[in-house]
């Protein structure tokens, strides 16, 4: 068969390694779907009058020259150049020589001089930025030196995509760039993986393939489609490199997270320098990256087309929560400001001194990666740790939340009941999925009632001892790890392990209020009610010094009153708030005050 020489099939023959036998039966299944004259004397060939039909590999074997139906089995075998890369399809309900052979569209449509388009690429292509970040430099030379495979460890906030983007730039390299998260229903890691990296070589560019940490979830054969790429490619994932991967470690380059300031000018960038300074500073304190400020932006406007209004910092802020916190997840649950209303320092009446602790965590928070770029992270991780020691009631989940607002995250509140298993291993594995959805989140991770998984170490008497005591090490290990803000509550600072101590940030006290707190207290909780009796007014005063109550017990108190009251039609007086005191105290097994309940009651 006289074959029609062309820079396509030149191009797909150098780039995937095709020699001229290859290469005719690629043309030869080919011109089947190019030209209906062939297709109807293939159909003549194989018996199939009247009608039309694609090459079979017998009638390939035949046309492209090939000696023998052994080498036609060896051509088309699956570990060959044209199953390996995708450039051909069997069908597999024949005998092997009357299997029919079909071509791609994408690689039909190379052939017919149109540039490559596949249904699964064009779902997983996104557009990335490219940066010129510590990392892209040493990324561009292994490039220009003919490097087929890189790692990019990109951490929660890092421009791992854009990094790669900016190398290839700096290189003089064209890439196509696919996350493997985006990847349609039904489509196998491996898959869509193949299909990239054919895509990539049909149009020859090298490949990003951001979300690899989904090449470690899938099975092996995914890491299979990577061996000996045809073009350049870069994966961006979270983790390490596992040797187990393949058998070759590629170059690894480690993304740091941008710093505010680059954050700040990408925001400006990216939406426009009409962003107000607060708004700014709260969009800023999220560790977004590139690709993730994109998205919030796009979010954005679907929030406003929906709400016909205009793009505001509201509606900016709120997008990039969503795409920096927001989730469904195992494990525990996602507290946003939409959920459960925005709060801040004047929320959580707590000491001076507790405030100001509170106040220079988030201080901290902000400025770690300004620290980080000084160096001062060599031995140990950037995560922030602290302890919220107190009585119930005392504030510590509203000063974790308080926490999560003020940095424009999400809280993620750890459920202890879907995390400790009384199987040996188990808790671990639960508490490696929670750390893992935390760091991808970019949430405030928040362990209330901690004493249960992080109490003190025990002498070993037997091997449900041990097996506890290797918990404790494990969550001590994996603090220290986590690239992210950790809270822990507890009721009793001393059931915790002392090693915590030693690898927490900071360890914040929420005492018992005193009677002046206690009056602020009274005072936040009787204003969030519609109205008060003036006929029977509420004395803060006296209730502060005659109640030694933690805010939460306050706040119930003023919930049961309010009940109280609405039952009788009456705006809120001093006698509801005794008489619902009075069953608090009752509850809580105390011993209530005679003197005011004579005076009120």
């Amino acid at each position: 068969m006289l074959l029609v020489e062309s820079a396509a099939l030149r191009r797909i023959e150098e780039t995937f390694g095709l020699d001229d036998t290859d290469r005719a039966i690629v043309f030869a299944c080919a011109m089947a779907e190019l030209d209906g004259t062939v297709s109807l004397a293939y159909a003549l060939l194989r018996g199939l009058v009247p009608g039309a039909a694609r090459c079979t590999v017998a009638l390939a074997m035949e046309l492209s020259g090939a000696a023998s139906a052994a080498e036609g089995l060896h051509r088309l075998g699956y570990r060959q150049p044209l199953r390996n890369h995708d450039l051909v399809d069997l069908s597999s309900a024949e005998p092997w020589m009357e299997r029919t052979i079909r071509i791609p569209d994408s690689v039909v449509r190379v052939i017919a001089g149109l540039a490559p388009a596949d249904p699964v690429v064009d779902a997983m292509r996104v557009d990335v930025q490219p940066l010129d970040v510590p990392g892209a430099a040493r990324l561009a030379n292994a490039l220009r030196d003919g490097g087929r495979m890189f790692w990019v460890r990109a951490r929660p906030g890092a421009p791992g995509a854009s990094l790669a983007a900016g190398a290839m730039q700096a290189a003089g390299i064209p890439g196509l760039t696919v996350d493997l998260r985006m990847r349609p229903g039904g489509v196998t890691v491996e898959d869509a993986v193949a299909v990239a990296v054919r895509e990539a070589g049909l149009s020859d560019r090298a490949l990003i393939v951001s979300g690899a940490d989904e090449l470690g979830d899938g099975p092996h054969g995914a890491f299979d489609r990577l061996r000996d790429p045809v073009v350049p490619v870069v994966l961006v994932g979270s983790r390490p490199w596992k040797s187990a991967w393949l058998p070759e470690l590629p170059l690894t380059v480690e993304a740091a997270p941008l710093s505010v300031v680059e954050r700040r000018e990408l925001w400006v960038a990216s939406a426009g320098a009409d962003i107000d300074d607060e708004t700014l500073d709260g969009l800023c304190a999220l560790r977004l990256g590139p690709e993730d400020v994109a998205a919030a932006i796009r979010f954005a406007g679907v929030l406003a087309g929906a709400g016909n209004e205009p793009v505001s910092g509201t509606l900016l802020r709120t997008a990039a929560r969503r795409v920096g916190g927001s989730g469904a997840v195992s494990g525990g649950r996602i507290i946003t400001t939409a959920s459960h209303g925005a709060v801040g320092f004047g929320d959580v009446i707590v000491p001076a001194a507790t405030e100001a602790e509170l106040r220079r965590i988030v201080s901290w928070a902000k400025n770690r990666d300004v620290v980080a770029r000084r160096g001062l992270y060599a031995e140990r991780g950037r995560g922030i740790t602290a302890l919220f020691a107190g009585s119930s009631g005392t504030g510590k989940t509203l000063a974790a939340r308080v926490l999560a607002d003020q940095l424009s995250m999400d809280l993620f509140q750890v459920d202890l009941s879907a995390v400790v298993d009384k199987y040996i291993g188990e808790t671990e594995k639960n508490l490696e999925k929670v750390f893992q959805a935390a760091e991808a989140l970019d949430v405030v991770l928040f362990f209330d009632e901690a004493d249960a998984l992080f109490g003190s170490r025990s002498e070993v008497k037997d091997a449900r001892d041990r097996y506890a005591n290797q918990e404790v090490a494990y969550l001590l290990q994996r603090m220290e790890e986590f690239d992210g803000i950790t809270v822990l509550a507890s009721n009793l600072r001393g059931n915790l392990d002392k090693a915590f101590s030693r690898r927490l940030t900071f360890i914040v006290p929420f005492p018992e209020p005193d009677s002046a707190t206690r009056q602020r207290l009274w005072q936040y909780h009787l204003a969030q009610l519609d109205g008060l009796s003036d006929e029977d007014p509420i004395d803060v005063a006296v209730l502060a010094g005659a109640l030694e109550m933690a805010g939460g017990d306050i706040r119930n108190i003023v919930l049961a009153a309010a009940y109280d009251a609405a039952d009788e039609q009456l705006p809120v007086g001093m006698r509801h708030v005794v008489a619902a005191a009075l069953r608090e105290t009752r509850k809580l097994g105390r011993i209530a005050p005679e003197k005011l309940l004579a005076a009120y009651l």
